[in-house]
């Protein structure tokens, strides 16, 4: 079965260049676009790379869930699959708790049994919009029971969109397995050895649990350094480098690192963060540390390296689009090698 190959985008682009952004990837043959939220909103930003396009399918990957309410996000989400005639696709997640108290000021709760009330409440308010279901879920964290008809925006084409989950952690990975339509896996957790031993048997074990036949798809998003020439490949590994040393500062991505016996480079990592020393980061992760979770290719090598590691693994895979427009060329022939 081929990859479906998702774009994807720097989380500090400026809202007015999404549309050109979207409509460079459709024209290179992207089947979708992860929309990050990061700095800028991914609801609104993912409308306008729908607006700006007509076979792209646009994805927030993730949306940050537990600030908004599931009725505010199944709001925004049925008008942006009515928009875009059934080309949304909705992805969230759940931060990790520094970032929800801290940054967003809301109460933190155990994240899994919260996520899975809230894929439900999701669930039953696209029903109660799709098929006229009576809206009736009630749980610990969430309650909807009231519709009325003045506030219902009924049917859309395409039906509802469809709900990934982005996860790390076991729970939320086999929580995945239950109840979601696809895990969007993180780049520090994209490694194929982890995904293939890891991530692959607890999106079963979720999917068993509740007597799913398959597990729900599993998209890879790898940080990859890619170029036409050393220089601008092995430039492209040192931008990677000080990216990974960042996001591996936080305890919740060090399972991957675990595995491979380094955990004691995330807990080095976590201490220069608190020492506010910033710049020493990189200075921990070594080239075989780099080589393990960057893969580095020309745009010409990076299709056959690709499908070596994440064949029999993944469903989907996120693939940038080329920092310099001259290379779109090539990195069209990798999206129809990829397929191939």
């Amino acid at each position: 079965m081929p990859f479906r190959i998702y774009a994807s985008m720097d989380p500090r682009m400026p809202p007015r260049e999404i549309a050109a952004h979207a409509r460079r990837a459709e024209s290179l043959g992207y089947d979708a676009l992860n929309v990050p939220e990061a700095i800028h909103d991914g609801l609104l930003c993912c409308q306008l790379a729908l607006a700006a396009t007509s076979r792209l399918r646009v994805a927030t990957s993730v949306l940050v869930a537990f600030p908004r309410s599931p009725m505010a996000v199944a709001i925004a989400a049925w008008d942006l699959q009515s928009l875009s005639g059934g080309r949304f696709e909705l992805g969230i997640g759940s931060q990790v708790r520094g970032n929800v108290e801290g940054r967003y000021s809301t109460a933190w709760t155990p994240p899994v049994p919260r996520m899975r009330e809230y894929v439900g409440a999701l669930r039953a308010i696209f029903a109660s919009w799709q098929d006229r279901a009576p809206l009736a879920f009630e749980g610990e964290e969430y309650r909807f029971t009231r519709m009325q008809p003045f506030f219902d925006p009924g049917p859309v084409e395409g039906g509802p969109p469809p709900i990934h989950l982005g996860g790390v952690g076991p729970r939320m990975t086999e929580l995945a397995g239950e109840a979601a339509d696809g895990l969007l896996t993180h780049p520090t957790a994209s490694e194929p050895r982890y995904l293939r031993e890891v991530t692959q048997a607890r999106l079963e074990a979720g999917a068993a649990r509740v007597g799913r036949a398959q597990p729900p798809p599993l998209m890879a998003s790898p940080l990859l350094a890619l170029g036409d020439s050393e220089a601008e490949i092995a430039a492209q590994r040192e931008k990677q480098r000080r990216l990974l040393a960042f996001l591996y500062s936080t305890p919740a991505y060090w399972p991957p690192l675990a595995l491979f016996g380094w955990q004691e480079r995330g807990e080095r990592l976590r201490a220069l963060t608190r020492e506010d020393d910033w710049s020493r980061l990189e200075e921990v992760v070594d080239d075989e540390m780099l080589d393990r979770f960057v893969p580095a290719a020309s745009w010409t090598e990076i299709a056959p390296l690709l499908r070596e590691r994440y064949r029999g693994i993944c469903d989907w895979i996120a693939l940038p689009l080329p920092e310099d427009p001259r290379q779109d060329g090539r990195c069209r022939r990798a999206i129809e090698e990829l397929r191939a």
